[in-house]
């Protein structure tokens, strides 16, 4: 058997050693029997044997539990869970030892002195049981009325118990130890047994170890009562039995709780056995003593009545219990009726047939439909005959296992008129007080009207009563894989004409526009108004008739506008895309792409759609698109590439490159994503979020001890920001991080006019501690010149500035190597890629490397895991 607790990890116990320990059990019991060894003694061994097995599995499961959280952190619902399971099985632990010690002790002391030993130990292993059943997981609290039918439960059953020990105990003077033990154990298994049964299927765990418990109990109670009168050796070794099976049980159901202790199926436990036991145990008692000893003693008379009075109390609670829950009903059934006849809904029952079993009392308000016209009648014949077999398809599917799903029909009324219902089907064929298909019926007749009208004004535009966007592209997609072409016309000017002569000029131009273009295309064209200026034409031509139509378009919306006695001129531009196997959407697009390049080449022109023009325009309206929010998403994701000496080729540092993971486009790098940025003006906000995040993983890395500095990339733009200097600071402060493990990256061919700016930002940067780079130099006389004038602390040269094209060093590189000592920069030889360029920087004086040859970007992770490679490389 699997255990998951207390390490996490499973733990198998072998069963055989169980059946090991039974066996072992039932030979000392034959042997006690056939006299071989002492019967006392072959019961210590045996209840020893028990003890000493189920000891060591209940210490396994108490053991402490070395946590790898941090001291701060306070314990979670797992944790106090794992916590009350060791404590439980620590104190079980120790009554399953009480138990197996008192038994062993029982052959060496002196024979007057047993029954003490017995009857000090079961107390001291009620204790302990009490304690560590009571702090087994997962107890609820019970309302007070539980509790008092818990209470009478325990009282009924325990009083029961003595009784029944009481009479059959051996005629003659009860030894005061016996009967000690009798109504102390009769109350502890009593309670034992109401708490097992009401944890049985809730808690079986905790009801197996309750029923270990009292096996235990009761085997030394039994043990105790046999010394006490002196029984024969051979009795005493019935004892065996439960006292090796409760040590038993006691480990398997903490084990059991220690690994989840999941449910046992089914409902409530069932309340008539402890309404009968009582009564039945009380019962048989009674009758074996008038069996075998005739009457009773006036005590033994007492205490049975004693049992009467809380068999009556419970039996009154389960009568108050039943009658409320018969009020309750009722008062359940009363709203429910309320509820469907006051509702909007008909509510019909279907049998196995399909016939109309039930009708909700708001039929005849909703419908005017009586009882005797549809009682007993097939649902089909409620129906319009040509909604019949859609309503039998979708019936037998549900019938089938089906999802159910809505059932458009029309349904013939009272007054003979069909209205048009929609129904929502429940299979409830699998509950017994209903065994039928539910049928919730609802009039949307005036809805279906509203919504056609809506539906016709939705695909108008009001002004120029041409369809619109969405009756456009519902026409595209009904001539999907047909003949025909999409001109989407964009007019220029009709802004000018609103902002300069009003949107009552503007809107006589848009309609004069629309007529003219009716009167150009065919009338099995469709024309649409899909924005202000904007128009689509969608026509059944071939690709040189639809161009042609586009030609005459562009003659007719180039005629002057006479509005008010003036003249209006305009422009147009056309993009053509044939309709092929595609989407509407996609065409519409593509047509759309095409209209922007006629824009874009000189307006009044036509111009096709091409592929190539689709890889670039949708390309960059998709990254339009979807950057904007990229950041609020979480789409943004850092990687980050060692930095080594190349002298020891240990990390110093590491660079954080951005990357997008876009859903939609992929992963998207920085000279992709950093323009379309710019020209969104959201480089601001994707630079905070690097910042943030670069200087957050840092903070992690250097809780581990090591000194790496993290090298993070802005642009001019950014650097420029009237706000950077303060947000760099507030970042690093949040964060706990030295200035000087921040490196921050500015491109040098991007400097360009603003030097006086970036020399003011970077100085800024400096006088804060944090250090700063020059990336992508480019070693050129120019760049040498403002190389003094730029503050900053290292300096990036790329591969083929490092080795010449024979191999050998540059000796314009040995100029910035010296030039930078002499500044006292540090140089990094960037984009390395094969050793032979990391050997060749490391001759021309660079101190630092980095690319593919040395450490390729990855993820936090798993640069972390590079890390520990290099245990000496924090610096």
């Amino acid at each position: 058997m699997s255990v998951a607790y207390p390490s996490g990890t499973s733990r198998s116990l072998p069963r055989p050693a169980d059946l090991l320990v039974l066996a072992t059990a039932a030979l000392l019991a034959l042997a006690g029997g056939a006299g071989a060894i002492p019967p006392l003694a072959a019961v210590a061994l045996a209840g020893a044997a028990g003890s000493i097995l189920a000891g060591v599995r209940l210490s396994l499961l108490a053991a402490p539990v070395r946590s790898a959280g941090s001291p701060g952190d306070g314990p979670d619902r797992a944790g106090r869970r794992a916590t009350r399971c060791r404590s439980a099985a620590g104190l079980l632990d120790a009554a399953v030892a009480t138990v197996g010690l008192t038994v062993a002790v029982l052959p060496l002391v002196g024979t007057g002195l047993r029954v003490a030993v017995g009857t000090a130990g079961l107390g001291a292993a009620a204790l302990l049981h009490t304690g560590g059943l009571l702090l087994l997981p997962g107890r609820s609290r019970l309302p007070n009325r539980a509790r008092v039918r818990r209470v009478v439960d325990i009282v009924s059953l325990g009083l029961s118990l003595i009784f029944a020990a009481w009479v059959l105990l051996p005629p003659g003077e009860t030894p005061p130890a016996a009967r000690v033990a009798v109504v102390a154990g009769g109350f502890g298994l009593a309670v034992i047994g109401v708490a097992a049964l009401a944890d049985w299927r809730r808690r079986p765990g905790a009801a197996i170890c309750l029923l270990g418990a009292g096996a235990a109990q009761f085997g030394l109670l039994g043990l105790i009562v046999l010394l006490a009168y002196d029984a024969p050796d051979r009795a005493l070794l019935t004892t065996i039995g439960p006292l090796v099976v409760g040590a038993l049980l006691t480990a398997a159901g903490c084990r059991r709780v220690a690994a989840g202790d999941p449910r046992r199926p089914g409902g409530p436990p069932p309340v008539w056995p402890r309404v009968s036991a009582p009564a039945a145990i009380a019962a048989l008692a009674a009758g074996g003593h008038l069996y075998a000893h005739g009457d009773f003693t006036p005590g033994a008379i007492l205490l049975g009545l004693a049992v009467t009075p809380p068999l009556v109390v419970r039996e009154l609670m389960t009568a108050t219990d039943n009658r409320r829950y018969a009020a309750r009903l009722t008062a359940q059934e009363a709203h429910f009726r309320a509820l469907v006849s006051g509702g909007d809904d008909l509510i019909l029952l279907l049998d196995d047939g399909l016939r109309v079993r039930w009708q909700s009392p708001a039929a005849a308000r909703l419908f005017g439909l009586i009882d005797a016209d549809v009682l007993g009648r097939p649902f089909a014949d409620l129906l319009h005959p040509a909604d019949v077999p859609r309503a039998a398809l979708l019936l037998d599917e549900v019938r089938a296992g089906a999802r159910p799903t809505l059932l458009a029909a029309r349904i013939r009324d009272g007054h003979g008129v069909w209205r048009e219902t929609e129904s929502t089907i429940s299979d409830q064929r699998g509950v017994p007080e209903v065994h039928a298909l539910a049928l919730h019926v609802r009039d949307v007749g005036e809805r279906r009207r509203l919504e056609r009208a809506v539906h016709r004004l939705a695909a108008t535009d009001q002004l120029t009563g041409l369809a619109n966007r969405r009756e456009l592209l519902r026409e595209l997609a009904a001539r999907r894989g047909g003949q025909g072409a999409l001109l989407v016309v964009d007019l220029h000017g009709l802004g000018a004409v609103n902002d300069g002569r009003g949107h009552a000029v503007g809107d006589v131009v848009v309609v004069e526009v629309a007529r003219r273009l009716r009167a150009a295309v065919g009338p099995n064209d469709l024309v649409a108004r899909l924005v202000g200026d904007e128009f689509g034409v969608v026509t059944t031509a071939g690709p040189v008739l639809a161009y042609a139509l586009g030609t005459r378009l562009l003659e007719a919306l180039g005629e002057p506008y006479r509005v008010a006695g003036d003249e209006v001129r305009l422009q147009a531009s056309i993009g053509l895309a044939e309709i092929p196997d595609a989407a509407a959407d996609d065409v519409l697009r593509q047509a759309d792409l095409a209209r922007r390049r006629a824009a874009q080449l000189g307006r009044d022109r036509i111009e096709w759609y091409d592929a190539y023009l689709e890889e670039q325009l949708v390309r960059r309206l998709d990254l339009e698109r979807e950057l904007p929010g990229a950041v609020a998403r979480g789409e943004l994701d850092l990687v980050y590439q060692p930095v080594l000496g190349l002298a020891d080729r240990l990390p110093v540092g590491t660079e954080a490159l951005l990357r997008w993971r876009s859903p939609v486009l992929g992963t998207v790098l920085p000279a992709e994503l950093l323009p379309v940025a710019e020209d969104l003006d959201l480089v601001g906000e994707v630079g905070r979020w690097v910042l943030d995040r670069a200087c957050r993983q840092l903070a992690d890395w250097s809780a581990g001890g090591r000194r790496l500095w993290m090298s993070v990339n802005v642009t001019p733009r950014e650097l420029a920001a009237p706000d950077f200097l303060q947000r760099a600071a507030a970042v690093l402060a949040t964060h706990g991080l030295s200035p000087e493990r921040l490196v921050v990256e500015v491109a040098e061919p991007r400097i360009g006019a603003e030097l006086s700016t970036m020399v003011a930002r970077l100085a800024g940067l400096r006088s804060l501690g944090v250090r700063t780079a020059l990336d992508d130099f480019r070693a050129a006389h120019a760049s040498l010149a403002q190389l003094r004038r730029l503050p900053i602390d290292l300096l990036k040269l790329a591969p083929h500035r490092v080795d010449g094209a024979d191999g050998g060093h540059n000796q314009l590189v040995d100029v910035v190597v010296s030039l930078g000592d002499r500044l006292g920069l540090e140089i990094v030889a960037a984009q390395l890629e094969t050793p032979a360029q990391a050997d060749a920087a490391g001759r021309a004086g660079c101190r630092y490397g980095q690319g593919f040859a040395l450490a390729r970007p990855a993820t936090a992770e798993r640069v972390e895991a590079y890390f520990e490679e290099f245990p000496s490389a924090s610096r």
